[in-house]
């Protein structure tokens, strides 16, 4: 526009010039307009350039670099520019570009922080709009609704979560303007306990909501483990109990006189005082190991000494049930010593062979093994009892979980001795495993470290 105005006025000089000369009719005095008139217009074009040079470059690359940082090459500068004014206005403009390139970058390290932050929580965290559209998902709350966090990014909320309930806690709380909180039970791949919080965007009505999910499965599973706790533990401390009560009143009220059956009743009284101090000792140890206080004394142990050991102190036990008690020790040096504490791994194998011999039948038999597997040594005791439920098999290390509750009670067993084992197993840096066919027979194996420190 400015270089055809310039053009413009050259050729109005120059007109101006020429019908001057016209008008003069003068030879001499029309070559000097038309001389006047090319002078007139190039001396036009020279300041043309020289405006152009001086305001409309350096506007062009304003409006350049500008265009750039509207596409987001934030950081954009202006150099070469004359002229006092130009030349202020491009360090003001390199300033505003610089600083804006400073403000966006700080502006991305803080959403890249805030993406850590909520990406590394253990709750989920879900943002939506006033439409419900998902705006914001971190993996965790992706794990428990179950679905991909990117490929359901701008679908709505109920399109991708299906549950009900959940949907109708959003919704009250988008209606209500009001933060809203409910568990429920999360019915999909995964059964789990969800907590929900939804909390509205604090704006005007309608800008959205915030939701926060947090996984209470293992809460309510500890506390049903409490309460089973609890529950086993009363029973188990009621039955010897109401059984010592009975065995002392019914002494109280004459039996005492009576030489033929006392003996039978101080019997069981002191039966079921054994099986109190039982279930008290094993306790006290699993709350010991349970807390971490279990203090080790490690120091190397022959091993077939220790077996010969335990077994010898079962087999009277044994033979009473007619069951015979196999030990199968390896070839292999390696696995002849091993460095543990001797009080764990006696325990360990203590309640192992005790619940075999529970377990077994008359005319049974069990084995007892042990062999090196790299660096672990591994102990197994196999029996032909009774067996146990494939269905059972997860739980039967739980303390109190018992397959047949009638049976063990029975026997007289505390219902922790597994639990015991586990633990144990445990603290010595290892691992215990059972398999079992019902009605063939089970096989518990303990790997422990050649060297438990």
């Amino acid at each position: 526009m400015f270089r055809k105005l310039l053009l413009l006025h050259a050729v109005v000089v120059a007109l101006l010039s020429g019908f001057v000369g016209f008008l003069l009719a003068d030879q001499s005095a029309l070559a000097a307009a038309i001389g006047f008139a090319l002078i007139g217009g190039v001396a036009t074009l020279a300041v043309g350039y020289l405006l152009e040079r001086a305001w409309l470059k350096p506007i062009k690359t304003l409006t350049e670099t500008a265009h750039s940082i509207t596409r987001g090459e934030y950081g954009h500068k202006v150099y070469a520019v004359d002229g006092r004014a130009m030349g202020d206005l491009a360090l003001a403009f390199n300033a505003m570009s610089e600083r804006l390139a400073e403000q966006f970058a700080q502006v991305e390290e803080d959403r890249q922080q805030l993406r850590a932050i909520l990406g590394g929580m253990i709750e989920g965290v879900v943002a939506i709009d006033s439409n419900q559209r998902l705006l914001f998902a971190n993996e965790r709350a992706a794990q428990l609704l179950e679905f991909h966090p990117k490929m359901a990014m701008g679908h709505k909320f109920w399109e991708i979560v299906r549950q009900k309930s959940i949907l109708a806690l959003v919704d009250r709380a988008l209606k209500t303007m009001q933060p809203q909180r409910e568990e429920f039970d999360w019915k999909g791949a995964a059964n789990r306990s969800l907590a929900v919080y939804v909390a509205p965007l604090p704006d005007e009505p309608g800008h959205g909501a915030i939701l926060v999910l947090q996984d209470l499965s293992e809460l309510r599973r500890l506390e049903r483990l409490r309460h089973e706790f609890v529950a086993n533990v009363s029973h188990e401390l009621k039955t010897p109990l109401a059984v010592i009560k009975a065995c002392v009143e019914t002494l109280q009220d004459g039996a005492v006189e009576d030489p033929a059956n006392r003996l039978s009743f101080l019997e069981q009284i002191n039966e079921n005082t054994d099986r109190l101090n039982n279930l008290v000792l094993d306790l006290l140890s699993l709350a010991r190991l349970e807390s971490g206080s279990q203090n080790l004394e490690v120091q190397s142990i022959v091993i077939a000494d220790l077996v010969r050991d335990i077994v010898e102190h079962f087999r009277r036990r044994a033979e009473g049930k007619k069951l015979s008690i196999e030990v199968l020790s390896p070839e292999e040096p390696s696995a002849a010593e091993i460095r543990t504490d001797e009080e764990a791994l006696r325990q360990i194998l203590d309640n192992l062979l005790d619940n075999a011999i529970k377990y077994t039948p008359e005319g049974g038999r069990i084995r007892v093994r042990w062999y090196g597997r790299g660096d672990q040594i591994c102990f197994e005791v196999e029996d032909n009892g009774i067996g146990i439920p494939e269905m059972d098999l997860p739980r039967i290390f739980e303390r109190f979980y018992r397959v047949d509750k009638a049976r063990s009670r029975e026997l007289g067993g505390t219902g922790l001795g597994l639990a015991i084992v586990k633990n144990l197993a445990q603290v010595l840096r290892g691992s215990v495993s059972a398999a079992s066919t019902l009605g063939q027979g089970s096989l518990f194996t303990v790997a422990l470290p050649r060297s438990a420190g």
